[in-house]
């Protein structure tokens, strides 16, 4: 646990008492501040009483003379598309708010660092698609490199649940645009910044804000150095403004689209192979095309940021080559959950956009798709141009009749659940098909979470390859 620094003796509000509000609870009273919790869901209160954070109802304006700030939990609105009502009321008081990020960045360093040979540092990971894999790829890679590293945020465990830091280590941060959108100290020493695709724009009041929440990452704290995926405009454009000039090398951009050989620094992925230049010369290549746990261009992205961010921290190309083939894959992110009569079973319920899926759907040939959910704003459309690798969708939830008008003179089959749709694609699948769980939709219609409908696709699957 991380003990919250600069509450001592006063009170600190919390919204949302879920994973992340608890631990923001324990850690404010570790550092000898009060805590003042509130959950507008009945269930969450009752659990927080029984640790011993009975519920004080923030909704109401007269709590707020003595409250010194309002910790806000990432799932809850601040600004768009409105406010949480208790968001509002501290404003109208004039109550600082913040998230569990920003008391991790001012709380993380301690007066023990002082005895330390090698200071500790944060790499932290942003962008909206690849975040969990390239965060888990650069823990990966610290591990093999017997380097101490704690993985957190996003993934892993809450930030402010973490050990306190040892000498030389390193944490590694994933982080999304509701953590980064509200903190007060963003201060990483290596910000990555993988790609930009529409996504949350309710949240974030359109492209701009959800661009602008990302960006907060890099302009608040100004990194030592900054890993920046130049595939899209956002990126190049961030890219330029954290750079003086070509040559300054603080600023790593990544791409998988075009050959970066300036005289920066770059780290670049083509036809399967990783380079990484520096001042115009090769410094280290890779052979991505027989890693396993790195299928596609998509991920031959999160390995140029991953790669890009550990070398800022002098770990040689050989080790990281080691790390990468030893890597593993990420739960729900292009998983090969099973392999039975030549066809192999893919689980990529993360892919909760279009974006994410078209990746998937590039990675793989012959594809047997699983598709469908909670579908977002504009469906799966602008998918068409990158569909000749699907011989058959299987569409499922509540998006199903929506997806099928959209397939074009893409064969479907409406399957409505999980079940069904696994076993239609089996009995369909041919030898050297891949059925492909990229759903292109988020999963509340049926599920708890994306991880709750990976889980559902890969126990069908383990039934349907054992039975």
């Amino acid at each position: 646990m991380i003990p919250v620094q600069g509450f001592a003796g006063k009170k600190v509000a919390v919204l949302g008492l879920g994973r992340s509000g608890l631990a923001t609870a324990v850690a404010l009273e570790a550092g000898g501040a009060t805590p003042v919790v509130w959950d507008d869901n009945e269930a969450a209160r009752d659990a927080a009483e029984k640790q011993g954070y009975p519920a004080t109802d923030l909704r109401k304006a007269g709590v707020w003379e003595d409250i010194a700030t309002l910790i806000v939990s990432p799932g809850i609105p601040h600004l768009y598309p409105e406010p949480n009502p208790v968001v509002r009321n501290a404003t109208a008081a004039g109550v600082p708010i913040d998230n569990d990020i920003g008391l991790f960045f001012r709380s993380f360093a301690t007066y023990e660092w002082d005895g330390f040979d090698v200071a500790p540092r944060v790499i932290a990971i942003t962008g909206s698609n690849g975040k969990s894999t390239t965060a888990a790829l650069i823990h990966h890679v610290l591990t093999h490199a017997r380097r101490p590293s704690q993985l957190a945020g996003n993934i892993g465990r809450g930030v402010l649940d973490i050990d306190p830091a040892h000498d030389g280590e390193v944490v590694v941060l994933e982080l999304s645009s509701y953590q980064t959108e509200l903190a007060r100290s963003l201060t990483p020493d290596v910000a990555v910044f993988t790609n930009l695709s529409p996504d949350h724009l309710d949240r974030h009041g359109g492209i701009g804000g959800y661009f602008a929440a990302k960006r907060r990452l890099f302009a608040e704290g100004g990194p030592d150095r900054a890993v920046i995926g130049v595939d899209e405009k956002e990126g190049r454009f961030l890219a330029n403004q954290m750079a003086e000039g070509p040559a300054d090398d603080r600023v790593i951009r990544i791409s998988v689209d075009a050959k970066l050989t300036g005289p920066g620094w770059a780290v670049f992925a083509r036809k399967g192979f990783l380079s990484e230049y520096r001042k115009g010369r090769q410094m280290g290549s890779i052979d991505l095309r027989k890693i396993k746990g790195l299928p596609g261009a998509h991920n031959h992205q999160n390995a140029c940021a991953a790669y890009a961010a550990v070398r800022t921290l002098g770990i040689a190309p050989k080790v990281i080559k080691a790390a990468f083939h030893s890597f593993g894959g990420l739960a729900h992110r292009s998983q090969i959950v099973g392999t039975a009569n030549g066809v192999t079973y893919v689980n990529d319920s993360k892919a909760t956009n279009v974006d994410a899926a078209q990746k998937a759907l590039l990675a793989f040939r012959n594809i047997r798709w699983i598709a469908g959910g909670q579908g977002k704003t504009g469906g799966i459309s602008s998918l068409a141009p990158h569909l000749g690798n699907v011989r058959k969708a299987y569409l499922i939830g509540a998006s199903a009749e929506e997806f099928a008008s959209q397939l074009g003179d893409t064969p479907y089959q409406i399957c409505e659940t999980m079940e069904r749709a696994v076993a239609a694609a089996s009995k369909d699948a041919e030898e050297g098909d891949t059925v492909l769980l990229a759903p292109a939709a988020a999963s509340f219609d049926q599920y708890k979470s994306f991880e709750h409908r990976g889980d559902d696709f890969t126990a069908i699957v383990a039934a349907l390859i054992d039975g």
